[in-house]
């Protein structure tokens, strides 16, 4: 009888050790995953479970571009551990490195954000820029945005207002495709029909101290001298003053560079050359834009068409925005990049400031010498 009892007690205990002993510290669902990864990993012999396998190893295939196959079990103390072994990328202080929200934190709820209506006047236009730098716009463009000269034989300008609050404007026409390539010219080493000296070329210039900013075109400085056109239509049409303009730039965009999220303010440490930048004219020099998009330069923060607002390159037009109110207060409403170019991209620009601006390049710049230049392109443009 004690052997009866002991053989039928090794009975009912033996399925109980053996498990213990396969699986010492698994869950019973945590054994199912393990025998079913098993299982998929290594095949079994049917054909339906063949066919199965081929199925499953295909849409690994796919999911693994680079051929290797991963067989994944599903097991939480598995990822876990793949998680711990993750060391997160630091700083040479040890701490984590900022994100774009840190050096461009979003807008406060209460910030107002006014997109343009479909129908604008002078009025409406002139009210959207009453806090920013003053602009002499009634004199040369009627009611409806459109140039008031009577006879040319290039089109006419016209004013389009993008964005009511902040006031961003598209200047149509405001090159024609001759003045575009004399630009672009004093790049590539013409130096205009006015040549006072090269041009200084440099790499990703910008204010900026951020990291994030990151720039990667070619720009080049200019002789005010140099670019007598976009001085002439500057000054005339928009009222801008020459002694406290930024040394003209000219900017190139290769395909696959850009320039992201940025300011165009200038750093409190540099305020004491003209304050700060009230205004931002940027010419689209050809037509950079394609079908894929590209090149455009987007506003964050502000609404267009495709939720952001994009102005798209298209040759001649110019872009106008006010980085800054008339007070030299910042605007950081107006945070904005240049897209990632899918061809080469040409513009020119020029900062308006507060006070009058010294320029430093190139050597022996200034913008006195460049208003005999400025006058002759005035003649011959109608202006005076």
């Amino acid at each position: 009888n004690t052997l009866l009892l002991l053989l039928l007690f090794m009975i009912i205990l033996l399925p109980i050790t053996s498990s213990t002993f396969l699986f010492p510290t698994t869950t019973r669902q945590q054994r199912s995953e393990v025998v079913v990864a098993f299982a998929v990993g290594f095949g079994a012999t049917d054909k339906k479970k063949q066919s199965k396998n081929k199925n499953k190893e295909k849409k690994n295939k796919r999911k693994n571009k680079g051929g290797f196959l991963e067989i994944e079990t599903m097991n939480p103390d598995v990822e876990k551990k793949k998680s711990d072994t993750t060391t997160p990328e630091l700083d040479k202080w040890g701490l984590p490195p900022p994100t774009e929200d840190d050096i461009f934190p979003p807008l406060p709820s209460d910030m107002i954000i006014k997109p343009s209506s479909s129908e604008v006047n002078m009025k409406i236009l002139q009210d959207a820029l009453k806090d920013h730098i003053q602009l002499d716009l009634e004199k040369n463009f009627d009611d409806n945005l459109i140039e008031r000269r009577q006879e040319s034989n290039t089109p006419k300008m016209k004013l389009k207002l993008l964005h009511e609050s902040p006031p961003v404007l598209e200047i149509q026409n405001f090159f024609t495709t001759k003045e575009c390539q004399e630009v672009i010219s004093v790049a590539e080493g013409g130096g205009g029909n006015n040549n006072k000296g090269s041009p200084v070329e440099i790499q990703s210039a910008t204010f900026s101290t951020l990291a994030s900013s990151k720039r990667t075109s070619t720009s080049w400085f200019c002789h005010y001298a140099q670019m007598p056109t976009l001085l002439a239509k500057a000054s005339h049409v928009l009222g801008l003053q020459l002694h406290q303009t930024e040394e003209p730039q000219i900017v190139r965009y290769r395909t696959g560079e850009e320039f992201t999220w940025h300011y165009d303010e200038v750093p409190r440490t540099q305020l004491h050359n003209g304050g700060q930048r009230l205004a931002t004219l940027l010419v689209y020099l050809n037509d950079s834009h394609t079908k894929k998009g590209g090149g455009g330069t987007m506003f964050r923060d502000l609404i267009g068409v495709d939720k952001s607002l994009v102005m798209k390159p298209k040759e001649g037009s110019a872009l106008l925005f006010f980085p800054a109110f008339k007070d030299g207060q910042p605007d950081d409403r107006t945070l904005h990049k240049g897209e990632i170019a899918i061809k080469t991209k040409w513009i020119c620009q020029i900062w308006i400031h507060q006070h009058l601006y010294q320029p430093s390049l190139p050597p022996g710049n200034s913008h006195d010498s460049a208003i005999p230049a400025i006058q002759t392109a005035k003649e011959e443009l109608g202006y005076i």
